[in-house]
């Protein structure tokens, strides 16, 4: 039985070149050994674009409520430069994504909203203690989202994203 089903294999070599379906999209578009085409977004490219535009959201977000509710003027400071510079890159990941035919969400995740509402419940001495903290975990989070996409995208232009905004994350 074991040499019957290995000849059958072999017959059929074009049946063991099919694309790795955790991979691929059902639509997506395949060359001749049935693999992504290189334009074409994988699953990590869709995944990154969604995780990276809800993060950036939610920056902007903690920024314009530090921006008034900081007690802080160095606190203060930082929220007004990380909604300048998340709002830019999320202008960018606009592009790309759209580029790549990939939708983005349009509000935060069920995360996203409690770290809003935890700011929002804060009083004024631990606002700035909560916002730093909730900021350097974020910041973590984007970091490794970063290197993930860099191992495992596939758009040129998000991988590419994804390796000039990695040393801003990390600065």
């Amino acid at each position: 039985i074991g040499i019957l089903f290995l000849a059958v294999l072999m017959a059929f070599p074009a049946a063991a070149q099919v694309g790795n379906p955790a991979t691929m999209a059902p639509d997506a578009a395949v060359t001749e050994k049935r693999m992504p085409a290189p334009h074409e977004a994988n699953a990590q490219d869709r995944l990154f674009v969604q995780l990276a535009t809800i993060g950036g959201m939610a920056e902007v977000e903690a920024g314009r409520l530090a921006g008034e509710r900081a007690g802080k003027e160095g606190v203060k400071g930082f929220a007004r430069r990380m909604v300048e510079d998340h709002g830019a890159s999320n202008g960018r990941l606009a592009g790309l994504a759209k580029d790549a035919g990939i939708a983005q969400p349009k509000e935060p995740d069920a995360e996203h909203r409690a770290m809003r509402e935890e700011l929002e419940r804060a009083g004024a001495e631990d606002f700035d203690r909560v916002y730093i903290l909730g900021q350097i975990v974020a910041h973590q989070k984007t970091a490794q989202l970063l290197e993930w996409h860099l191992g495992a995208g596939q758009d040129p232009a998000l991988k590419g994203y994804a390796a000039e905004t990695l040393p801003t994350v990390l600065r």
